[in-house]
């Protein structure tokens, strides 16, 4: 999912002289830990989309910075975010140390950075090669550090940047200001540790750009402030609960050990440095999301637009289009309880706002993508175990969602005549090449993504029937089972794949199932080909499979899918579908839809060709650089997946409560849940050239299926795996052997 938005408005300027002496920078302890091996910067160049930010911030909290940028290899900073409001969403409130003339207006242009260091908990870099900037969070605060250098005016400037909003002197060390965004409201409140002397404004409202002059004396400034959606006296209390004293480095040290105690509930031996670093990257992003905006006991919701006391978290920041697949199911394994006081945020946006969100933005409902997938989401936790939610009201909003609001990409509100035409047909119909949209609720960009909305929505309608049986809803779940079936209406036999149709039962011709659809397939599909639509039945595969022909056809198939030629240019291509990046003939590495293909395998009676590809997968596109993500990681939605991979196993179907085993990259893996138990995997000797499994082991007993269940990990049970450079082709090859799928899954039993 791609969106950005940064809008430079107005700015402060604050220059201070010193009266404190400078404290001794002090770094964390330096100690074996796991937090050692992230390096932020990893992906900091998007292939052909976004890259990844080097984010400071504490495990899901509401504060987040990173140095604004183009990407890594710019080598000039703009601004550091006072936080975000969202994941790629607004920056609020863009703070800049400078030197030199701040009458000139150069000083709102970037400043050239050198030696930075980026950890989760701790940021550093020397501006124009001299002045130094340190920054370090807490929950709702953060914490900047300035060593400026040399005899020339120094100051702080701020900017709203999201073009109204106002910036108060209020003291002789105090700074607030409000920025509105969105229909809300974020507001600050800053201490320095220096007096301000002197200022004036000088943008055209008299409110947002302002300059403070107080000396130049070679001097360290400190500046430490809280952030709130509800009120500055709000972020005031904020810091005050978070940073009460001047200590840079007791602050720096509690991030350190919140990152410490998270990164350290999964420990691995064996594996590269390089692997190392790419698995606890990959495991820190999974943290950004999603984030607690509960500020000590209220919290302002941008689904009713009112201030709520409460003192449960309230989590907002969620792209479940994209988190639901790994991201999503990485924390209900590891966090249960945060996982369930996320759902509960989504219920009660639910009650808010009459709509189940999707894409659940601090100031609402963010209209986009497809699907309904916080079924999903909610059927993989409730059948994994997490009860503590209301499954009544949250069943009751999944299926107004379904039934009674609209299936269009990017759109959100009532149905429209197309969804009452899928609820009667079974499918989304989609419009000839070049046919003229007539439904004017359909976005004149995103189209109607009509073969993919089927499918989404079938899946989705499939969650929604087990939810139902566990609510004892039965004439429900047979409408919701009939529904999750619409997925074979447009599967094409004679061609073989998931193909559009039009409204009168036409499949549309002439396409080609690797090029048509105009700019992402959006005619017929969601920023993918056929090729990787034609795996998206998580649900059903065996009736895939019976559709394709059979396990064998099926098999040939899927082999075909990594493959099969583009049939054209690179740059022909990605002109079209951006963002089909990390490719493997047809598969799709850099894109969401696609990473549960690769343990489909172990559906056909081939876990072995799991985990060649997936080894494969996990080596060439995830490395431990500025180009080590192949496509847009999404806030953990990537990242997540390489984690399960790179453990050696991953879900497939979020709602059936088991695993698929692929090939760990780590010759041990220990899991430290939550109940107190430990789930282990052993894969002596596993390795690049030891990535097959000759035999397996579940608690010493033999374990001839290549899946395992959720509750033998909540059970602290050992997986052990013994591992070969050659294949044991005939382990997990029976039919019998197989994941089980909607066939055999019935309501968690």
């Amino acid at each position: 999912m791609r969106r950005y938005r940064s809008i430079l408005s107005g700015c402060i300027a604050i220059c201070m002289m010193q009266q404190v002496s400078a404290q001794t920078v002090r770094s964390a302890a330096v100690t074996r830990s796991n937090v050692n091996y992230v390096d932020p910067t990893i992906g900091g160049v998007g292939i052909i989309l976004e890259p990844t930010r080097p984010t400071v911030h504490l495990p899901n909290s509401m504060l987040r910075t990173f140095p604004f940028r183009k990407d890594q290899l710019d080598d000039r900073i703009s601004y550091f975010p006072l936080t975000i409001a969202a994941h790629r969403q607004n920056n609020l409130f863009g703070l800049m140390p400078v030197s030199g003339d701040v009458d000139d207006y150069k000083w709102l242009s970037p400043a050239v950075y050198d030696r930075e260091q980026t950890t989760p908990y701790y940021y550093s870099a020397y501006l124009e090669d001299t002045d130094q900037v340190e920054f370090t969070p807490a929950a709702h605060s953060g914490y900047f550090r300035f060593h400026f250098n040399g005899n020339v005016p120094h100051a702080i400037r701020i900017n709203v940047l999201n073009g109204e909003g106002d910036i108060v002197v209020s003291g002789k060390r105090a700074i607030s200001g409000k920025e509105v965004f969105e229909g809300m409201t974020a507001f600050f409140y800053g201490e320095l540790n220096t007096d301000i002397v002197n200022t004036n404004y000088r943008d055209q409202n008299g409110k947002t750009q302002l300059k403070v002059n107080t000396g130049e004396k070679t001097q360290t400034v400190e500046f430490r402030y809280g952030v709130s959606f509800i009120s500055v006296d709000q972020a005031m209390e904020n810091l005050q609960k978070e940073i009460p004293d001047w200590n840079f480095a007791a602050i720096k040290q509690q991030a350190y050990n919140a990152w410490d105690k998270v990164l350290g509930q999964i420990e691995v031996k064996g594996g590269t440095p390089s692997q190392k670093k790419v698995f606890y990257t990959s495991l820190y992003r999974a943290y950004e999301r999603m984030v607690n905006i509960n500020e000590y006991g209220k919290y302002f919701s941008g689904y009713d637009h009112k201030v709520h006391t409460s003192d449960q978290p309230f989590y907002v920041d969620n792209w479940l289009w994209d988190t639901y697949i790994a991201l999503e199911p990485l924390q209900t394994l590891l966090n249960p309880k945060m996982e369930a006081d996320k759902i509960k945020s989504y219920v009660q946006m639910y009650e808010q706002s009459g709509w189940m969100p999707s894409f659940a933005l601090p100031f609402g409902d963010y209209a986009c993508m497809t699907g309904n997938h916080a079924a999903a989401w909610m059927a993989d936790a409730w059948f994994k175990g997490i009860h503590d939610f209301d499954l009544p009201k949250a069943y009751e909003g999944l299926k107004k969602n379904a039934l009674e609001a609209t299936l269009l990409p990017w759109r959100n509100g009532a149905a429209t005549s197309l969804d009452s035409f899928y609820g009667v047909h079974g499918y989304m119909p989609a419009l000839k090449p070049d046919e003229k949209e007539t439904v004017k609720e359909v976005h004149g960009f995103e189209r109607r993504q009509a073969v993919a909305v089927t499918l989404e929505n079938s899946y989705d309608d499939w969650c929604i029937a087990q939810l139902a049986a566990a609510a004892g809803k039965k004439e429900d779940e047979a409408l919701f089972l009939k529904r999750a079936a619409n997925y074979k209406n447009v599967f094409r036999t004679d061609k073989g794949f998931m193909w559009p149709k039009d409204a009168s039962g036409n499949w549309i011709d002439p396409i080609d199932p690797k090029f048509s659809g105009g700019q992402g397939g959006r005619d017929y599909f969601t920023e993918n080909n056929a090729y990787t639509y034609n795996w998206d039945v998580k649900h059903d595969l065996k009736g895939l499979f019976y559709l394709m022909g059979g396990r064998t056809k099926a098999e040939a198939k899927l082999d075909q899918l990594f493959r099969e030629d583009l049939g054209r240019s690179k740059y022909q291509l990605w002109y079209t579908f951006p963002d089909a990046t990390g490719l493997v003939g047809q598969f799709v590495m850099g894109n969401e839809p696609s990473f549960h293909i690769p343990y489909i395998y172990n559906y056909l009676g081939a876990p072995w060709k799991t985990q060649k590809r997936i080894r494969m997968l996990m080596n060439t596109w995830y490395t431990d650089n500025l180009f080590g993500i192949p496509g847009d990681e999404d806030g953990g939605g990537m990242t997540a997946f390489v984690v399960f991979s790179m453990m050696g196993f991953s879900p497939v179907t979020p709602g059936i409560p088991v695993y698929n085993i692929g090939s760990p990259v780590f010759e041990q893996v220990k899991i430290k849940l939550s109940n107190g138990k430990v789930f282990t995997i052993d894969a002596p000797g596993s390795s690049d050239a030891k990535k097959y499994i000759q035999s397996a082991t579940l608690n010493g007993k033999p374990l001839n299926t290549p899946w395992f269940t959720h509750q033998a990990v909540l059970d602290g049970s050992t997986l052990k795996l013994v591992m070969s450079e050659s294949p044991n082709k005939q382990w997990g090859s029976g039919e019998e052997d197989a994941p089980p799928s909607s066939i055999d899954f019935k309501s968690g039993k």
